[in-house]
């Protein structure tokens, strides 16, 4: 599935965690948080990664940044296979690519000052720089999220939500990384003040010419700020489309279900619930053949047989799913 222009690449990736042996096979049995997913980020676009708590979207961020070493498949980031490569290695790319936590409470040390939590990637990638130089980094870094140079004078709990979230954006783009991984950015943070950052986001990458991996479960949020969606479930992409083409014609029962499950802003309007059956399976031992099809009301006896190919529909439109002969729903 990679392009030319695709900024960065994963193939038939996997992320397993040994969790215990079995008691006479001495085998470990692994969670298979991610397990083959393939696709490719262009430069410059912002793709959405949506599904439920537990489909593998943190993890799949996460082992692209290399924070999580690969169990299999590649990682290619412009052009460069970095699957395997050491932490030492790693250390002049990683000014490359960054990460937006999702908690803004959480992800920021209280005892620094804000100067001091943005100016980190600076010290840690540039220690000779002079103090001068990184005050003025700072100082350029906060006016960018709309926040006062004067303020990095303050400590976190000084700072609402959102101000807090602007500081770890800035404290992302510092080093002016090309890649952005942000793992659910706004989930933390009031409504109000979700739609500010989210337009910030937007705002940065014209300004920057940044490339975004946006997670997140809200699928209004998602459709605002990404130019092409993927869906997960269980550790496996289900589909994946440009944004418009999939909001207005899902091919997968998965993500059928979801859209029916988002709010409508419109009171008038009226749309029927599918309610999935059952609960999500273990990722330690998942369904045989598609992993969705314990809870899919599509479902016959061949989707148990073999694992769907993840496969081109229509132009730049790819589902995983044997069923070809079923119509569903948009999100509409």
């Amino acid at each position: 599935m990679a392009q030319p222009k695709d900024l960065l690449t994963v193939n038939g990736l996997r992320q397993w965690y040994a969790i215990r042996r079995r008691l006479f096979s001495g085998q470990n049995e692994n969670v298979k948080a991610v397990d083959g997913v393939s696709f490719g980020i262009r430069t410059g676009e912002v793709l959405g990664l949506v599904g439920e708590s537990g489909s593998g979207k943190t993890t799949v961020g996460r082992t692209i940044l290399r924070l999580n070493v690969p169990t299999g498949g590649s990682i290619t980031f412009r052009g460069q296979d970095i699957t395997r490569l050491t932490a030492r290695r790693m250390r002049p790319i990683r000014r490359g690519m960054q990460l937006i936590f999702q908690d803004p409470f959480a992800s920021l040390n209280p005892r620094m000052t804000v100067e001091r939590i943005v100016a980190t990637p600076l010290v840690i990638h540039e220690g000779s720089a002079s103090a001068a130089a990184r005050k003025d980094k700072v100082a350029a870094a906060l006016r960018m999220v709309g926040l006062s140079p004067s303020q990095g004078r303050r400590y976190p709990h000084e700072f609402s939500g959102g101000q807090r979230q602007r500081i770890g954006i800035a404290r992302a783009l510092i080093m002016r990384p090309e890649f952005l991984v942000a793992d659910e950015p706004v989930s933390a943070l009031d409504v109000s003040i979700q739609a500010q950052i989210v337009n910030l986001l937007l705002d940065l990458k014209d300004q920057l010419g940044l490339t975004i991996l946006f997670i997140a479960h809200d699928l209004a949020v998602v459709g605002h700020i990404s130019d092409r969606v993927a869906v997960m479930y269980l550790g496996k992409l289900m589909e994946l489309a440009e944004t418009e083409e999939l909001f207005a014609n899902p091919l997968h029962p998965y993500t059928e279900a979801l859209f029916s499950a988002a709010p409508v802003p419109d009171p008038t309007v009226r749309r029927q619930r599918i309610i999935l059956t059952g609960d999500i399976p273990s990722p330690i031992a998942p369904p045989s053949g598609c992993v969705f099809r314990t809870r899919c009301r599509y479902a016959v006896a061949r989707c148990a047989e073999g694992v769907p190919e993840f496969r081109e529909i229509t132009p730049g439109h790819f589902k995983a799913c044997i069923r070809d002969d079923i119509v569903l729903r948009g999100s509409a």
